[in-house]
């Protein structure tokens, strides 16, 4: 599991996720999310664990969960 920050939130259930120690943020979707963690209780800032997989567009957030 790889650690982050969320940065971005977008109203259509999506947002970005800044990785610690990279430099190219990670798109995630609100279907990506885990079962305890609901979008609309997201806010920018919250620190996240995730794992990575690949995308239809590159690299994104999936399995997401608070830290």
């Amino acid at each position: 599991m790889e650690k982050g920050t969320i940065i971005r939130l977008m109203d259509k259930g999506y947002g970005f996720i800044r990785r610690e120690g990279e430099s190219k943020d990670l798109f995630f979707h609100s279907n990506n999310l885990q079962d305890d963690v609901d979008f609309n209780s997201l806010k920018e800032g919250l620190e996240v664990v995730f794992e990575v997989t690949e995308g239809m567009k590159g690299p994104e957030a999936v399995k997401i969960s608070l830290s």
